[in-house]
């Protein structure tokens, strides 16, 4: 199967997995308690009144019907309007969703920049007080949840010692770059410097658990390639140690390591939610759980749609990437 008609699958798969969340998304508004009009209306509002907003709302019509009309103006991005603002919920998710990616490729930037060297290391010394010190980092990482991280974090280093803020960001790196193509250097600089500062903590929050997994797999896969015949072939021949260990085994050891950060930075993306809510920070999980205590449907329901979109969206182009990359996976 060709590279056009394993992408041409994976679509259709994608697709499929969409529609599966939308379809789920939608039941969720009906097993849920209450009725959304009760968000519009105060509790002695006269039955006139109530029946015309549930008309309004088409919450009278048939429940296909409703469906049917929620179905059709996904692919176009019409969500729907929030019951509380009154705003396009599309416009609302997409004001919130830079936020998210920020803080989910962050997260992945610290865990790669920690957890592969770790793994190498822990490989490269295997039991000695470095692959332990390692072994016992994976494992906290692991067992730590985020949101009690991100209080310990924010008492130590905002709160105590007073080296990183606890307030929302004043600036987006979208801000920031639109500074920089302006020619405001100065300002983008500073702009920057904020930005990171409001990151970095979100950023460690949110990727612990990945650099701990990271890390434990990066030291597998070098201590299983390590034990094969062509490491065994180069060292005969007398290539040193140093670049066998990092372009030949490190270098087949990233090939599946790669592809789990790629599915993980899907996971990030809706895992953000908690992480969000313990900083602030102004993203797709801070929406989805305002828009929950305020009951308004259509933006829980637009949030979770794009964050279901973007999970199968990098599935695929991590499929994708590994399957041409790596030739003996083939393209099925």
């Amino acid at each position: 199967m060709g590279l056009g008609r394993f992408l041409l699958k994976r679509v259709l798969q994608g697709v499929l997995v969409i529609w599966g969340v939308i379809t789920v998304v939608f039941a969720l508004r009906l097993v849920s308690p209450g009725d959304p009009a009760n968000v519009l209306l105060p509790p002695d509002v006269d039955p006139a009144t109530r029946a015309r907003v549930i008309e309004d709302l088409g919450l009278n019509q048939p429940l296909h019907i409703q469906y049917l009309d929620f179905l059709a103006g996904v692919p176009f991005g019409d969500f729907g309007t929030s019951l509380v603002s009154n705003t396009p919920v599309f416009t609302r998710v997409l004001a919130r969703l830079p936020a998210t990616l920020e803080l989910a490729i962050a997260a992945t930037i610290v865990a790669v920049i920690i957890a592969i060297p770790l793994g190498v290391i822990s490989a490269t010394r295997r039991h000695q007080p470095a692959d332990y010190g390692a072994t016992i980092f994976s494992l906290v990482g692991i067992s730590t949840p985020n949101f009690w991280l991100g209080v310990m974090l924010i008492i130590l280093l905002a709160v105590q010692f007073n080296v990183f803020p606890t307030s929302r960001r004043p600036v987006g790196l979208s801000m920031v770059f639109s500074m920089l193509a302006s020619g405001q250097l100065s300002a983008a600089t500073d702009g920057l410097v904020n930005w990171l500062s409001h990151i970095t903590l979100p950023a460690i929050t949110l990727g612990t658990y990945f650099t701990a997994l990271i890390t434990r797999l990066t030291r597998s896969g070098m201590l299983d390639q390590l034990g094969k015949t062509y490491v065994r072939a180069s060292r005969a021949k007398g290539l040193p140690e140093s670049l066998v260990r990092y372009k030949h085994v490190l270098r087949n050891t990233l090939i599946p390591v790669i592809t789990v950060i790629g599915l993980q930075l899907g996971t990030l993306i809706g895992g953000a939610v908690i992480t969000e809510q313990v900083f602030n920070w102004p993203g797709l999980g801070t929406l989805i759980i305002d828009s929950i205590s305020r009951r308004d449907w259509p933006v829980i329901q637009g949030s979770l749609i794009v964050v279901g979109v973007g999970f199968v969206l990098v599935n695929i182009v991590v499929d994708t990437l590994y399957a041409y990359i790596n030739p003996r996976v083939g393209f099925d």
